[in-house]
C-alpha cells in the first residue's frame, strides 16, 4: 500500500506534519511519502494567469502524487478558521487541471491539529464539506486539540492515550477500506 501523507502547511516546524507523519507510521508495511508543501510553490491562483500560462507544472506534479497513492492522510493547519494559503493555492491550481477531480476518489483520513482547544476543528469542518465536491473519499476525520499537551515531539507520537487509541482506530478503518478496494 502506498500512502501519501500531506501536511497542509508550509511551516518548517509544522505540527500538522508531525501528526500526519505519525499517523502514516501506524500503517504497517506501507510505502509512505510525506509531502512538503514548499515543493509546490506557485503563483497565487488567478484566472488571467491560468489563461496566459496554463496550469503550473507544480500542480500537475501534486496531482501525479495523488494518482500514484492508494491512500491519502491529510492533516490541515488552520489559519483564521480555514486552510493555510499555501495549501489553498495548491488545491486551487490542482482543481484547474482539465477533467480532474482533485482527490481522485482516493480513500482519505482527514485530520487537523492546533495548540488550542478546538484542535483545528474549523478547517476540518470546511474541508469535510468541500473535499467531497472535488473527489474526496473521506473515510474518517480526526482532530487533536492542545497539540503541545497531547503530542510528544521527542518521541514523535501522541502522548494522550485516549486520542492515540482514537487515531489508531481510524487508521485501522482506513486500512480496512484500502484492503477491500484491493480485492
Amino acid at each position: 500500500m502506498k500512502i501519501l501523507a500531506i501536511a497542509g502547511s508550509n511551516s518548517e516546524t509544522s505540527i500538522n506534519k508531525l501528526l500526519v507523519s505519525y499517523a502514516a507510521s501506524l500503517i504497517q508495511s506501507a510505502e509512505v511519502e510525506i509531502v512538503d508543501m514548499n515543493e509546490f510553490e506557485m503563483p497565487i491562483y488567478k484566472h488571467q494567469h491560468e489563461v496566459e500560462s496554463g496550469v503550473p507544472q507544480e500542480a500537475k506534479n501534486f496531482a501525479a502524487k495523488i494518482d500514484a497513492a492508494d491512500v491519502l492522510i491529510i492533516s490541515l493547519s488552520e489559519h483564521n478558521g480555514t486552510y493555510s494559503s499555501a495549501f489553498k493555492n495548491v488545491f486551487d491550481w490542482t482543481s484547474r487541471i482539465k477533467d480532474r477531480a482533485v482527490w481522485n476518489e482516493k480513500p482519505m483520513l482527514l485530520m487537523a491539529t492546533a495548540p488550542g482547544a478546538r484542535g483545528g476543528l474549523g478547517v476540518l469542518e470546511a474541508a469535510a464539506k468541500r473535499f467531497p465536491l472535488h473527489g474526496g473519499n473521506i473515510v474518517d476525520t480526526f482532530t487533536l486539540p492542545f497539540f503541545n499537551d497531547n503530542f510528544d515531539k521527542l518521541a514523535q507520537k501522541i502522548s494522550n492515550q485516549e486520542k492515540d487509541n482514537e487515531l489508531k482506530e481510524k487508521i485501522a478503518k482506513l486500512s480496512a477500506v484500502e484492503i477491500i478496494l484491493e480485492k
